[in-house]
């Protein structure tokens, strides 16, 4: 667990007891957005500030939908749901528990899924990558084969399956209770037919029944590449997600230079591989400047995706390796 989540709790305050004052859906809203700002709750999983961090909580924790009608917010809550709502927003606050797994509920791509604390929430820029179908770099007709290791609640392949809806796609974990959770949405997303979940240690598992590696034109992937020694620095929320799914050794480089170590044998002769890095992208061109990479513009934030054709993976780390 993430150092900062095992800090003793704060007593409860007395103010999240105290909520016989508020009637209303827009009362809630209100009362949240001033707790949230109170405690300093980190944002950073799905919203920008504290009065849609409010909104996204008070309306999905009662399960209404998040465009609900301004008509609406006046509405006179029961005793039974302001009493839920009071304990959700303490937990948000006081426990610093994500919105996201608060709700078991995420978005990504402007689509719903279901997450708790076993996979990480869904916030990749591979997100813009897909809907931008990868800024014309791919040849589209040629994707009949699509990978994306390290898939926990499975929000990227099935974005990849609804994207290029001609291809198969693997979504692969080493983990079980993330491969389930992905498996929940991705019957949700009635995928079953297109989408298959394995179980695999990066590439290490993916073969086929004669032991020869499974071969795709397009893989993704999303690891760990945290560096451990940031972990103090991160806000209390990072606790509550899989340390194993956030943190690598070496400078949060070491599962990413693996895959790229591994991915040719894995690639057809054209294809691409696709590895997100956050803010290693400054230990990975420090590490390696020369690297043969690209990384696809995703303005206005900068580039965390770097991508690599086929024919660069011989020699991926440049003149300098």
């Amino acid at each position: 667990m993430h150092p900062a989540a095992e800090k003793p709790q704060d007593s409860i305050p007395e103010a999240f007891a105290d909520h016989d004052h508020l009637g209303t859906i827009l009362d809630f809203v209100r009362w949240a957005a001033s707790r949230m700002d109170e405690h300093e709750v980190f944002l950073g999983h799905g919203t920008a500030n504290y009065l849609d961090e409010a909104a996204w909580l008070v309306l999905e924790g009662l399960r209404l939908p998040p465009d609900l009608g301004r008509d609406w917010w006046n509405a006179r809550l029961t005793s039974e749901e302001r009493t839920h709502l009071a304990d959700l927003i303490r937990r948000r606050c006081v426990e610093h528990i994500p919105t996201a797994y608060l709700l078991n509920r995420a978005w990504f791509l402007g689509r719903p899924y279901y997450v708790d604390e076993r996979v990480l929430i869904p916030r990749s820029p591979f997100g813009d990558l897909i809907r931008d179908h990868f800024k014309g770099l791919l040849d589209e007709q040629h994707i009949e084969r699509i990978l994306d290791i390290g898939t926990g609640s499975g929000c990227i392949a099935i974005a990849l399956a609804e994207h290029f809806p001609e291809a198969s796609v693997v979504g692969s974990d080493i983990d079980f209770g993330a491969l389930a959770v992905a498996a929940h949405n991705v019957a949700d997303y009635q995928l079953n037919d297109r989408l298959e979940l394995l179980q695999s240690d990066g590439f290490d598992q993916l073969l086929d029944d004669s032991g020869q590696p499974l071969r795709f034109d397009l893989i993704v992937s999303n690891p760990p590449y945290v560096d451990p020694d940031e972990a103090e620095d991160l806000p209390a929320e990072y606790g509550h997600e899989p340390a194993s799914a956030l943190f690598a050794p070496d400078q949060g480089l070491a599962l990413v230079e693996r895959l790229l170590d591994q991915a040719a044998t894995h690639l057809a002769p054209a294809g691409w591989i696709f590895i997100e890095m956050g803010n290693g992208r400054h230990w990975f061109e420090q590490r390696w400047p020369d690297h043969r990479g690209l990384w696809p513009d995703l303005s206005p934030a900068p580039s965390s995706i770097v991508g690599f054709h086929h024919a660069q993976l011989a020699d991926w780390r440049g003149a300098t390796a």
